[in-house]
């Protein structure tokens, strides 16, 4: 498994590596009885044909021990950490919240700045000088700000992305979050992770998007409160809004 930065990276890899357990269960299994019928039931062995067939119920509890522990992992693993993941969203101050564009072939991002209202968005707003849709007549706009490829977020503190795409559907992943999520045209799908470590890391797309998708990379900058809101700071009082000659 890649390296975990993540909050919430644990329960995933749990769910993971109990899948592929069972999974790898299965198929030795499987491979066995394979060979075992080839060996015990060859036309040596049996020259006549039996259309009576198996007696007993040894592959019927088979089924039902497989189906009992795919039941456990869903039950158990897989809804409460689907359910962690999408009905329990942080909320409140102590959460980095930041909109996440995707487009051919780039990873945008728009902040609110310091006062952490984002400007309004429609696209009717949208030119050449206005990517992003935002009301530039919005009091917020001014102090909104985007940027490009380079994400920047504080440490021990949950991050909510909402996600779209300016074009076609792409996909925003990155692996040590434990973070994967499509960017849907017409769409803002929110998904959040909680970075652990302080570091760079790669953000990629998990969708083959066109012919340059391989280079569809971003990355993810990990701070310290502190430093992020100096960054926050200084990119809110630049007063170019959000979209207006982004880096």
């Amino acid at each position: 498994m890649p390296r975990d930065v993540s909050g919430q990276g644990a329960g995933v890899d749990s769910l993971i590596f109990w899948v592929h357990l069972l999974m790898a269960v299965l198929f030795v299994g499987w491979i066995a009885y394979f060979f075992l019928v080839l060996l015990k039931f060859n036309n040596r062995a049996n020259p006549k044909a039996d259309y009576v067939g198996v007696r007993g119920h040894t592959s019927t509890y088979a089924e039902i021990l497989v189906a009992v522990i795919e039941g456990v992992l869903l039950v158990g693993l897989a809804i409460p950490l689907w359910a962690h993941a999408v009905d329990e969203f942080p909320k409140g101050k102590d959460v980095t919240t930041i909109h996440v564009i995707a487009q051919q072939f780039n990873w945008n991002a728009i902040y609110p700045g310091t006062n952490g209202i984002f400007a309004a968005q429609d696209v009717k707003f949208a030119s050449s000088d206005n990517p992003f849709g935002l009301d530039k007549k919005d009091p917020n706009f001014k102090s909104n700000f985007s940027v490009s490829k380079d994400l920047e977020v504080p440490v021990d503190k949950p991050v909510v992305a909402y996600i779209s795409s300016m074009d076609v559907i792409h996909c925003f992943t990155i692996k040590v979050m434990r973070v994967t999520q499509d960017a849907i045209p017409g769409m803002r799908i929110p998904a959040w992770f909680t970075p652990k470590v302080i570091g760079t890391y790669q953000i990629n797309c998990a969708q083959l998007c066109g012919n340059g998708h391989y280079a569809m990379r971003g990355n993810l900058k990990v701070v310290s409160q502190a430093d992020y809101d100096a960054w926050v700071t200084k990119k809110s009082n630049s007063g170019g809004g959000a979209g207006a000659g982004y880096e």
